[in-house]
């Protein structure tokens, strides 16, 4: 099967390995400078927040962020910062807690009620997006500006690798200069991040020719599931979230201990396209084996997602799509939804659909965002 022009998710992950380089050097000279040393002295807690992609962006990095700084980190989803998170855990000393919120286009109405909550009651607020002056740059007490280049859109992949990429960023900064590490070591893992591109652009060639097979045996399936544990579960999410944008089938993401106590009660196996999350060097990844033992056993159609294939795998009749190899787990998640959007991205051009279902007909309330830029803001 020849790619056509609807794959613009193909597109946008041909376009990462470029995309990575050029952000790097956007946004490692912005970060040196985004905080004062005695704003970073003073921080005791940072809770990362935001919506669907960026949502997926601050679980993914949760853990690298208390790696790096030695500090406590929450991730909060922006519905729950705007309207039920304690008041008292908001502005409880100055510059506390550091809340990140992030959206490309800063115009979702809860990101920004979320941000302006947070701002009122006393916390410091970072704000990432691509519009500082969108609802979000008015709020937030100060803007991290994001300038990703314009691209054909697509389910959002570029805007998810910046994220990421902005908050590894941010999180390397604040420990290296809270002497978490040396200076050396901090500059050893940006170059790790850097390398992920060379290494994505040299492997994306049979990527690409794998996830294109595997998809023509999988678009007929009715529904999708996503499997992961700590980051991994991150990559789990956003890729639910692409095969509803893509393709506007059934999927769920759960959790590899969560996997078997419901969802392979879950009839029809054989008919439901199964992807695992499976990191060499996540904690949880001997659960995520035996739950694959489990899937095998039901017959699920199975890809396993990992930069190294673990030893006591059995990969016979299984789907195997190999990411860059990292010398730090927390480069790992950059481009882990590379072969997801891959497939999801020929599965949607096999079966001729438009992202978002075009927003026409009943979904036609959600153009141009409208649905979630258009709600009102309530200040709790």
């Amino acid at each position: 099967m020849a790619h056509t022009d609807i794959n613009t998710l193909r597109g946008q992950v041909f376009s990462l390995p470029e995309l990575l380089r050029q952000q790097y050097h956007d946004l490692e000279p912005k970060i040196r400078t985004l905080f004062s040393t005695p704003e970073i002295f003073s921080l005791r807690k940072i809770l990362l927040s935001g919506c669907g992609d960026s949502y997926a962006a601050a679980m993914a990095v949760r853990s690298s962020f208390e790696r790096l700084t030695h500090l406590p980190v929450e991730v909060v989803s922006a519905i729950d910062l705007a309207r039920f998170y304690r008041e008292t855990c908001l502005g409880f000393a100055p510059n506390n807690p550091l809340v990140i919120a992030l959206s490309n286009s800063g115009t979702p109405a809860r990101v920004a009620e979320a941000a302006q909550r947070a701002a009122g009651k006393g916390a410091f607020v970072l704000g990432i997006t691509g519009n500082p002056a969108s609802p979000l740059g008015q709020y937030a007490s100060r803007i991290l500006s994001l300038d990703i280049p314009s691209f054909p859109d697509a389910p959002g992949t570029r805007s998810y690798i910046t994220a990421l990429l902005a908050l590894l960023l941010i999180a390397l900064r604040i420990g290296e200069v809270r002497d978490r590490y040396t200076m050396d070591h901090a500059m050893a893992i940006r170059q790790d991040i850097l390398d992920q591109a060379d290494a994505l652009e040299r492997i994306l060639p049979p990527m690409d020719r794998e996830m294109r097979e595997l998809a023509c045996s999988w678009q007929h399936l009715e529904a999708w599931d996503f499997v992961g544990a700590g980051p991994d579960y991150a990559t789990a999410w956003y890729g639910h979230a692409k095969v509803f944008e893509a393709t506007g089938r059934y999927a769920m993401h759960i959790n590899s201990e969560e996997w078997l106590h419901l969802n392979f009660f879950i009839r029809s196996p054989k008919k439901i396209a199964t992807v695992v999350i499976a990191s060499s060097c996540n904690e949880g990844l001997s659960r995520t084996i035996e739950v694959i033992g489990y899937m095998r056993t039901l017959g699920r159609p199975l890809l396993i997602v990992t930069d190294r294939l673990p030893q006591c795998l059995d990969t016979a009749g299984l789907a195997v799509a190999l990411t860059p190899v990292s010398a730090f787990a927390d480069s790992l998640p950059i481009v882990q939804c590379a072969p997801v959007n891959l497939l999801i991205g020929y599965v949607m051009e096999l079966l001729q659909e438009k992202p978002g279902r075009g927003c026409e007909g009943p979904w036609a309330f959600a153009r141009g965002g409208a649905a979630v830029r258009e709600s009102e803001i309530i200040l709790y």
